[in-house]
């Protein structure tokens, strides 16, 4: 009897030290656990104030020609009334929703109702079913990678309609630009309330839930780490590359056909933007398989933040400078516009060739030459949420030696490039600079966070090896 009690005991012992590993496990990477109160702050601020910069940008644009400084003043000074502005503004209106509607939809029948063909003629580009990286659960999705057969057909069927059908004006866009913007903020809200109360009843997989108890939390930052409808919807993936970034380009050449329609030509500040952008939407979908070893798909659980930031945030405010051109045509000099290109490709380079490093040495396992030479690395292990140890090499050679995201450097020259393509009369089209520097600059505290947590002391050997963040000798 006695024997038995002490078998017992050991069991129960052995259970309890099986769930205390597992939840130690868990929180080696992924977002949080516990919420303090700066990040709750943060996402208060957030919640509250994030939809009303959107309207604020482009509530200024459409009603102050861009000035930032001129609403304020109105109401500082008594000259309007916060409801004189907003009953100026334009509502929803049916044919808003509708457009927003069939958009919507075309893009979801071209993400799950077509498989990729894109792969089996363009040589280089990685396409069809693809694996992702592995989860803190230990599970490893596999996805559709259709992307860029996505933004072809759309843009193919959007140059057909401008050049022959005319079915709609090519402006189209600009010109339900706000009753749009209520028809994305009403889908950000719906999928990102949806995905948490999926993440409580029915979630995808519930090891790679997370619970923090704080409902605000939770409901930003996510709960579910890849909620999924079905074999082949994925939240993540279809929210971060689809409708928003299809979206982008369509909505800079609305811009450009409305300069053309308003003012009898496209300014050379409009193509730079349209074009420098451009690369970087068809850079992101021809790598869209590479995009599944990113800190969105890799670590971020899916809640407001990208729901609502998908639906509204980009498609809205990273394409301030087409709108700011519509309102404000400048033409650059040859010096100006030289220069602006030039800085653009460069940054665009830079940002291409360090994930292509990154990118070679993870398909290769290592073996293969970087600016000629076999790459140095750090050799690190992690366990995920079933006990399992996984093991992982961090790059210290090429552009990866100079410092531990220098992809980011390149990314910031682009997006600076955008902004002095606008000229300097309005500080609205520098928005995106200083918002992006603020971006990656938190992403590369929030992601070395996480590999922190997740590599432990190799981490620390890796940094120790590669000393900066962003900008080698400064940060």
């Amino acid at each position: 009897m006695a024997a038995h009690q002490e078998k017992k005991l050991a069991e129960e012992r052995k259970h309890q030290n099986m769930q205390n590993n597992t939840k130690a496990s868990q929180g080696q990477w992924g977002r949080a656990w516990e919420v303090d109160w700066f990040s709750l702050a943060s996402i208060l601020f957030l919640l509250m104030f994030a939809p009303l910069i959107v309207y604020y940008f482009i509530m200024s644009c459409d009603q102050y020609q861009c000035s930032l400084t001129d609403p304020l003043l109105d109401l500082l000074t008594g000259n309007k009334h916060l409801s004189d502005i907003w009953n100026r503004t334009p509502m929803l209106t049916y044919r808003a929703a509708g457009i927003y509607s069939l958009w919507v939809t075309f893009q979801v029948v071209l993400y799950v109702a077509i498989p990729d063909f894109c792969h089996k003629f363009l040589p280089g580009y990685v396409g069809g079913v693809q694996e992702g990286a592995v989860t803190p659960a230990g599970v490893v999705n596999k996805y559709e990678i259709n992307g860029l057969q996505a933004w072809i057909i759309t843009h193919v069927l959007w140059f057909a309609n401008a050049s022959y059908f005319h079915f709609f004006s090519p402006t189209i866009i600009f010109d339900n630009w706000i009753p749009l913007l209520w028809c994305a903020n009403i889908l950000g809200y719906a999928v990102s309330t949806f995905a948490m109360i999926k993440g409580y009843f029915f979630p995808t997989n519930a090891k790679d839930c997370k619970f923090t108890g704080n409902f605000f939390y939770d409901y930003m930052m996510g709960i579910e780490f890849n909620p999924r409808i079905g074999k082949w919807f994925d939240f993540k993936l279809f929210f971060n590359g689809r409708p928003g970034i299809v979206a982008w380009t369509l909505i800079n050449l609305s811009f450009a056909a409305k300069q053309q329609e308003l003012y009898g030509e496209v300014t050379n500040s409009m193509i730079l933007v349209n074009v420098l952008q451009g690369i970087y939407v068809l850079d992101f979908f021809w790598n869209e398989a590479w995009y599944l070893k990113t800190i969105d798909i890799c670590h971020d659980h899916f809640g407001w933040y990208l729901g609502w930031g998908d639906c509204v945030w980009l498609p809205y405010l990273y394409t301030l400078q087409g709108l700011y051109l519509v309102y404000h045509p400048v033409q650059l000099c040859t010096a100006h516009a030289v220069g602006v290109l030039l800085l653009g490709l460069l940054g665009y380079s830079i940002f291409r060739m360090t994930n292509h490093q990154k990118d070679l040495f993870r398909r290769t396992n290592g073996n293969c030459r970087i600016w000629g030479k076999k790459p140095e690395y750090i050799e690190c292990s992690y366990v995920s949420v079933d006990g399992t140890k996984y093991y992982s090499k961090l790059l210290t050679s090429g552009f990866w030696g100079w410092a531990r995201h220098f992809n980011y450097t390149g990314d910031l020259m682009g997006s600076l490039a955008y902004c002095l393509a606008c000229g300097f009369e309005h500080i609205l089209p520098y928005f995106y600079i200083v918002y992006m520097t603020i971006l990656l600059t938190h992403r590369c505290v929030r992601d070395e966070h996480r590999c922190c947590s997740k590599y432990g002391k190799d981490w620390k050997r890796y940094t120790a090896a590669v000393s900066y963040r962003l900008l080698p000798g400064i940060f």
